[in-house]
Formats: C-alpha cells, structure tokens, sequence
C-alpha cells in the first residue's frame, strides 16, 4: 500500500525512527485541506505507546481537515546541516502516515495532554502541571494518530560514514 524508499541505502532503521519520534519536539502535519488543498501546519506532539498525540483548539482548519478525512502524514527534520561547498545539505528525517482520531474520552484526553506536559515540561511539579492543564482543559483538544507506516531517510553522506564505523 505504501511506497517503498527507492534509495534503500539511505533508509533509517524503525529503531532509529522511533527515537526520533520520541526525541524531538515539533514536526509537520499535512492533511487534506479545503478545496483539496494540502494543508500543512507546525506543530508540537507527544509520541506515546506507538502513536502520536497533538493539542489544538477545538474548532479550526485542522479539525476540520481531520473530520473530513482522518489520513494524515507528518514529518519531522531532525538534521538539516548545510554544507555549502557541496551544494546540499546533510539531513535525517522521518515521515510517517497514519490515521487521525479525536480523543472524546477525558480520561484519554487527561492522559494525552499530561504526556505532552511532561514531554515539554519535565522538570516542572505535578502540582503545577495539573493546575495549568485545569485552566486550558475545556478549550483543549487532542488528537491521537495511529500510525500506519513510518520510514526516515539521511543524506547518503551520513549513510556512508555508518557504513565505515
């Protein structure tokens, strides 16, 4: 169903992919906007138990670009070192596809919204982080993607000194 990567040797490992997923703190959502249109928007996840979670508001292109559609990709650009006597950059990235669910459940919501805390906040009381989720949770949204396919690629450069270590 999904397409395989044509430049294999640049391909990451699923390991590699999903630490990448757990590590960094934004990426890109891509789904199909009005008209057709992709639409794509920054924006701050959580990976958790194999899926990743959003927050947004409750109302917005997005939900309803969701509602309409629950396919949805997302990539994140974890490297993207330019390296101007090559004319290229020495990049890794992950994409993955999935489906895309609006959390309606508040103990999942609850338990969403607290991994993403945590995740941008870790040093911070729980006292305070569930006084601040407290303030924002009636307005708040999260969306769980139940991921489908992932893959992540780097600059055959950096494929190349793997092969050499």
């Amino acid at each position: 169903m999904f397409r395989e990567m044509r430049r294999k040797k640049q391909q990451l490992p699923q390991e590699e992919c999903v630490e990448i997923l757990k590590h960094n703190t934004s990426g890109v959502l891509a789904v199909c906007g009005d008209h057709g249109y992709p639409y794509a928007v920054p924006i701050s996840y959580v990976y958790a138990d194999g899926a990743l979670y959003l927050h947004c508001a409750k109302a917005g292109h997005k939900l309803d670009a969701i509602r309409t559609c629950d396919k949805v990709s997302f990539c994140i650009i974890e490297q993207d070192h330019v390296v101007p006597e090559e004319y290229t950059t020495y990049f890794r990235s992950v994409i993955l596809f999935g489906r895309a669910k609006i959390l309606e459940q508040e103990q999942e919501i609850r338990s969403a919204i607290e991994q993403l805390a945590v995740k941008y906040h870790p040093t911070d009381s729980k006292t305070n982080r569930d006084a601040a989720i407290e303030r924002s949770f009636n307005a708040l949204c999260m969306v769980k993607i139940e991921i489908e396919h992932l893959t992540g690629k780097e600059a055959k450069e950096l494929a190349k000194t793997k092969v050499k270590e």
